[in-house]
């Protein structure tokens, strides 16, 4: 019990890795002072380039996947990888370093469910690529898609905790999203340029 309660904590300090402001830091900016303010990949990406959004992508990302994957090579109990999963986006989402004051979740939810179920995953991601490509607004796609895998990870996985942990993720992935949902209703929300 001891360990698993250990990994839980070490899954939410490495979620609380602020990846993006790190990142744009090191290139002489305060991320959270330009763009839309978010630590996420995609503002790091209008603000300083498809290099270091990726790398930022790619960081938050694997804040997500490490920790499930440690989980499951212990071979854990299903309850504590997704509680090691949800300790990791909550980090991310809620991060120790910046006063609760996170980011988005998309990446590091994308790596937890890497972790959890590729398939599901596989399938988000051509969801998120659609909603992308059809109407440009990564803030939708991101919705869509999160939306879209509590529902995937029930047909694929079909276990009950992994499914709530999806549910949890999704909704909270929602909800940061608020601001973003409100401009697309008016009309406002930025259009994604390549």
């Amino acid at each position: 019990m001891t360990s698993e309660i250990m990994l839980i904590m070490g899954a939410y300090l490495l979620g609380s890795i602020p990846t993006g402001l790190l990142l744009a830091k090191a290139a002489g900016v305060d991320i959270r002072t330009t763009g839309s303010g978010n630590i996420g990949a995609t503002n790091v990406y209008r603000t300083l380039g498809r290099r270091v959004g990726i790398m930022t992508l790619i960081g938050d990302c694997l804040k997500g996947l490490i920790p499930v994957l440690i989980a499951r090579h212990l071979q854990l109990p299903e309850i504590w990888v997704a509680a090691t999963g949800l300790a990791a986006f909550l980090g991310h989402v809620y991060t120790l370093f910046l006063r609760f004051k996170g980011g988005k979740g998309v990446a590091t939810a994308l790596g937890v469910f890497i972790g959890i179920s590729p398939l599901s995953v596989l399938a988000a991601l051509a969801i998120f690529v659609f909603t992308l490509i059809k109407w440009r607004y990564v803030s939708l796609a991101s919705i869509t898609a999160a939306a879209a895998i509590p529902f995937l990870v029930a047909l694929i996985e079909k276990k009950g905790l992994l499914i709530t942990m999806s549910v949890i993720i999704a909704a909270l992935v929602v909800f940061k999203h608020r601001e973003n949902i409100r401009r697309l209703r008016s009309g406002t929300e930025n259009v994604f340029k390549r």
